[in-house]
């Protein structure tokens, strides 16, 4: 080429995607601006976006909130897809503005706690998923020597049940078991999660309230006081401190236990808090009222403590929030003795929506402290923060827009995605809702119905 010629111009390639007229949330504040996206990523955010591109999302008078990462759902497909499934799971999840999920390993069949396993599961939720999703693998007494090749597969981290699992198949850990898991997991610079429990606590107050006589929701409620919590907590505390492992800590529900993580944090334990919108939407007094479908484990707990749980988490000191789902077939909730019925909570769909709903006069303040522990907390601590949780420049163009209603609206059985239309939160009214979900630039969600059924979802791998 000579001195003379000339490179031919630049073009600028055009943008898939413009969302317009938004409000964006970020855990720093809310701003107006436009997205860009090109390519799945988010390439562009300004006051105003003037270029044409090939489509326009108008989000004008909505918040435009990151993707929610909800680490801690039960979609139970292998072996139990008729107590929920893939699809129908990550469908609710949608429907709810949330663009990733982390499946647990103790539901399905068959249970995921070696590498075969997580594979099989792997290959099902790319077939059926709507969304992105990783994948936890189990911690169980005897499966020490898999946990190397479920980091190789891929798992997010690996899940254990300090105590009672509540499960004949996933057996629960005690103490020295736990710390032989963290001792290997931390030699893999493997994630431990722990949902934690005092087994033997819970049997004796159990036993105690059933040699009253006493079988109904209080009674319940009396055989799990926040002390089994508690001393659960302190023990997976203390192994962590010892065995230098990252621990997090599942379905905390009162404010005496975030004080305990908050402690051994400041005395340098790797330790992260979960809770999970049912702790912080419902009361022990709701749980009487609706009956089984709030049966959970942690119970609900008391107004005062329901407070303090906010408290805790607008302070910065619970670090992330996910749902819990935890489905079942009817007939499993149907029992009158409140010790027999299976419990969990079904809230994959509105229980995000219903925290929105809960800081919508206070918006300003407190959707940034929502997109802190819904998204981009949860991609900070799993090693997916390179391309996931926050509205950024380079970023997955994932993302939800809220809108606020002036009236109220009733969630109905109809509306619902999961496998058996029950949840706790039936009945409850919302202002916010979620009208459109993006995953990686492209809707999966849209004024109330699917837009990508399945084979969207992407397999996520904690980066190194």
């Amino acid at each position: 080429m000579s001195k003379k010629q000339k490179l031919p111009p630049v073009i600028p390639e055009r943008l898939d995607l413009v969302v317009r007229g938004g409000r964006l949330v970020t855990p720093e504040g809310v701003q107006r601006a436009d997205l860009g996206i090109l390519r799945g990523k988010i390439m562009q955010i300004a006051p105003e976006i003037g270029e044409e591109a090939e489509a326009t999302l108008d989000a004008a008078g909505a918040y435009v909130f990151p993707g929610i990462l909800d680490g801690r759902v039960q979609f139970n497909e292998p072996g139990r897809a008729d107590w929920e499934g893939l699809a129908s799971g990550s469908a609710a999840l949608a429907a709810g503005g949330g663009t990733c999920f982390f499946d647990l390993p103790g539901h399905s069949a068959p249970l995921v706690l070696d590498s075969a396993a997580l594979r099989v599961k792997r290959l099902l939720a790319e077939e059926r998923s709507c969304t992105d999703f990783a994948l936890w693998g189990g911690l169980v007494p005897g499966n020490l020597n898999q946990l190397a090749g479920l980091k190789s597969a891929g798992a997010i981290g690996v899940m254990a049940r300090l105590g009672d699992s509540g499960s004949a198949d996933f057996q629960g850990v005690d103490a020295a078991s736990l710390h032989a898991g963290m001792q290997r997991a931390a030699q893999l610079d493997l994630l431990v999660a722990v949902h934690a429990e005092d087994a033997t606590l819970a049997a004796k107050l159990t036993a105690a309230q059933q040699a009253k006589g006493r079988h109904n929701a209080r009674a319940y409620l009396a055989s799990r006081p926040a002390e089994v919590e508690l001393t659960a907590i302190r023990q997976a505390l203390e192994i962590a401190g010892e065995t230098r492992c990252a621990l997090h800590l599942l379905a905390v529900s009162c404010p005496e236990a975030v004080a305990l993580i908050t402690a051994a944090r400041a005395q340098g334990v790797d330790v992260t808090a979960e809770t999970s919108p049912h702790y912080l939407l419902l009361n022990e007094q709701d749980f009487i009222k609706i009956g089984a479908p709030a049966k959970c484990s942690p119970p609900l707990r008391d107004e005062t403590r329901r407070l303090g749980l906010w408290a805790e988490l607008r302070a910065g000191r619970l670090q992330t929030v996910g749902s819990g789902h935890d489905p079942a077939p009817p007939d499993l909730k149907m029992a009158e003795d409140f010790f027999a019925v299976r419990g969990g909570i079904a809230g994959v769909q509105h229980g995000f929506e219903l925290l929105f709903n809960a800081c919508a006069r206070t918006a300003a303040q407190d959707l940034p402290v929502l997109a802190a522990v819904l998204a981009r907390n949860v991609a900070r601590r799993f090693r997916l923060d390179d391309r996931k949780g926050r509205l950024a420049v380079g970023l997955d163009a994932d993302f939800s827009l809220l809108r606020l209603n002036e009236k109220e609206q009733p969630i109905t059985a109809a509306e619902l995605w999961t496998r058996h239309p029950a949840t706790a939160y039936l009945g409850r009214s919302s202002h916010v809702r979620v009208t459109h979900t993006y995953v990686r630039g492209g809707a999966v969600w849209a004024e109330g119905r699917l837009t990508n059924r399945a084979n969207s979802g992407q397999f996520l791998k904690p980066r190194p």
